[in-house]
């Protein structure tokens, strides 16, 4: 077991100095653009802020997941499928739980925490242009 662990944690910190490395600035980096972007939209549309709605409120977190897949999803499997080539190439096993924390680490955590704060910037921007001067 401890070997697994040593393993699979050389193998993450390869990945940072490794071929392909320019991959671990745009994931996340396009991640953050997709969720700008749908945080702005959600300030348009009145929304509440992406992740404290799906974790407080079971009966939209559905569908905001479903959404928030669909934004995603082509960032996403694009992470899995770098992920796939870097582990063939550089390590010539593939190891699927590594994909998965690669590919979440990401794609998804940056849109998670990146989609609500921009809701709420854009929010107060549009509330100072419409406040009376």
């Amino acid at each position: 077991m401890k070997d697994l662990f040593t393993r699979l944690w050389d193998d993450l910190l390869g990945r940072a100095g490794g071929p392909m490395r320019l991959r671990l600035i745009l994931q996340p980096a396009m991640a953050a653009f997709l969720a700008f972007r749908a945080g702005w939209k959600d300030a348009r549309d009145r929304k509440t802020p992406y992740l404290a709605t799906v974790v407080t409120d079971r009966s939209q977190r559905k569908s905001l997941l479903r959404e928030g897949l669909q934004d995603i999803g082509k960032v996403l499997i694009a992470a899995v499928v770098l992920d796939l080539i870097y582990q063939i190439v550089v390590l010539h096993r593939f190891y699927p739980g590594e994909t998965l924390i690669v590919a979440t680490v990401l794609a998804l955590v940056p849109y998670l925490l990146i989609r609500g704060p921009a809701n709420r910037l854009a929010r107060r921007r549009r509330d100072a242009a419409s406040a009376p001067r």
